[in-house]
């Protein structure tokens, strides 16, 4: 399937660069419909996913991301989707969401992130035994890298800056040519 016979458009990062709040963004301006697969896994849950790692523990929180990532693709179509941060670990995740999504990486270095989180030990986010927020974010970055069909800078303030280079990546892969904005206007790049 080519990128642009392609419905979803499926985030990636870190947490804290961004998925979510650029992802409803991006979702606005193509008339589409935003997925954000950390609720998902809450709602189905019924927790929140620090306290599915605080009991359940890292290997089954993947576990439980992984068959919920798995399926959203099956349930959504023509969305934003925006994934967990931990998304990458599980190859055969990713190979589902690629399947009718072009995965866009949304690249913060580790020190803005670091500046952007203040609730790293609360937020659910997976860091295994003795690891540093760090240390996970260099074993991730190679895999994000390696899924991803299109990469973006999104270590500047400006929000509508990162949307506004999405949207142009996206076009300049041919996704999206004949998508329209809300109303039917037709999504353009800034000038």
């Amino acid at each position: 399937m080519g990128q642009s016979s392609k419905s979803n458009i499926v985030l990636t990062g870190m947490s804290g660069a961004g998925k979510s709040t650029i992802g409803v963004l991006i979702a606005k301006s193509l008339g589409k419909d935003f997925v954000d697969t950390d609720l998902l896994i809450q709602k189905r849950e019924g927790r929140l996913l620090q306290e599915i790692i605080d009991q359940d523990g890292i290997g089954r929180f993947l576990e439980i991301e992984e068959d919920v990532l798995v399926h959203t693709p099956e349930t959504y179509r023509n969305a934003v989707i925006a994934t967990g941060g931990s998304a990458v670990y599980s190859e055969k995740a990713m190979r589902a969401l690629a399947e009718d999504g072009v995965i866009v990486y949304l690249d913060v270095p580790c020190e803005e992130i670091l500046r952007r989180l203040t609730n790293i030990t609360t937020r659910g986010i997976v860091l295994r035994h003795g690891n540093t927020f760090e240390d996970a974010y260099n074993e991730r970055l190679p895999l994000y890298r390696r899924y991803s069909d299109l990469t973006i800078d999104c270590s500047k303030e400006d929000i509508e800056q990162s949307v506004g280079e999405v949207l142009a990546g996206l076009r300049g892969m041919g996704f999206g040519e004949e998508e329209r904005g809300v109303c039917g206007a037709e999504v353009r790049s800034p000038e």
